[in-house]
C-alpha cells in the first residue's frame, strides 16, 4: 500500500518530538531506532478521497505498478485531481483504461459514490473516534480494517493506531524483540502497552527500521 511508503524526509521538523521523547523513556527497544532513523517524518494527507483511492489501487501490487497505475488514473481528471463526483461520474470502460481491475474500479466508484451520498463524512473525521471512522470507512466495498487504520495513521496522522495485522509491523517486533516466531495480535498488543498512547509513532519506526542493517 502507497501510505506506508513515505520514508524519511531530506528536512527534519521538530514535530513528534515530545512524543518521541516519552516513547525513549518507556521502551528502550524504540529509542535506539530513533536514535538511528532520526525525527519523525509523518506528514497528514488532506486529499482523503484521493489518498484512499491510492489505497484501494495499491492493494495486492508492487510499489511500483501501483504507483504507475496511480499516476494514469489521476491524468483522467483536470490538475490530475479526483473528485468524488467527478469519479461517481467517470463510466466503468474509461476507469479500466488506466490498468484498474473490474473490481477495483468497482470499489474506486463505490468510494466517490459514498464520499458524494455523505457516506463518509470528512467534515466530521476531527469530531469522531478512530473506532467510528473505521466503522464508516469499512461500510465501503474494498476498504477493509487495514486500510482504514492506515488511513487514520497516514492521512489523520492519529497518533493511538496499533495495526495488529500489519505484516510489517509483525516482522519488525519479531526483528527487534527477539521472538521466535511473528507476532500475533495479542502479543503485539501485549508489547505495544509500553507504547501507549502513541503506537502510531512506534510502528512508524518499526516500519522504518526495515531499511536499517
Amino acid at each position: 500500500m502507497a501510505l506506508i511508503t513515505q520514508g524519511p524526509a531530506s528536512c527534519p521538523h521538530p514535530l513528534y518530538l515530545e512524543e518521541c521523547r516519552r516513547l525513549s523513556h518507556a521502551d528502550p527497544v524504540i529509542a535506539s531506532l530513533i536514535k538511528r532513523i532520526g525525527v519523525c517524518q509523518l506528514r497528514p494527507r488532506r486529499d482523503y478521497f484521493a489518498t484512499l483511492c491510492d489505497s484501494i489501487i495499491s492493494q495486492q501490487l508492487s510499489l511500483a505498478a501501483a504507483a504507475t497505475i496511480y499516476q494514469r488514473f489521476t491524468r483522467l481528471y483536470p490538475a490530475r485531481r479526483p473528485t468524488p463526483r467527478a469519479v461517481a461520474n467517470t463510466r466503468m470502460p474509461r476507469l479500466r483504461t488506466v490498468g484498474l481491475s473490474r473490481q477495483k474500479a468497482g470499489y474506486i466508484k463505490d468510494l466517490a459514490v459514498g464520499f458524494v451520498d455523505g457516506t463518509i463524512r470528512p467534515s466530521r473525521f476531527a469530531q469522531q473516534d478512530n473506532e467510528a471512522i473505521i466503522e464508516g470507512l469499512t461500510s465501503i466495498r474494498g476498504i477493509g480494517q487495514w486500510t482504514a487504520e492506515m488511513f487514520l495513521i497516514f492521512a489523520l496522522n492519529r497518533l493511538d493506531v496499533l495495526p495488529v495485522d500489519d505484516f510489517g509491523i509483525q516482522k519488525a517486533v519479531k526483528r527487534w524483540y527477539t521472538l521466535k516466531r511473528l507476532p500475533g495480535p495479542a502479543t503485539l498488543r501485549a508489547v505495544a502497552r509500553r507504547w501507549a498512547p502513541h503506537e502510531t509513532l512506534a510502528c512508524w519506526y518499526l516500519w522504518q527500521s526495515a531499511h536499517l542493517e
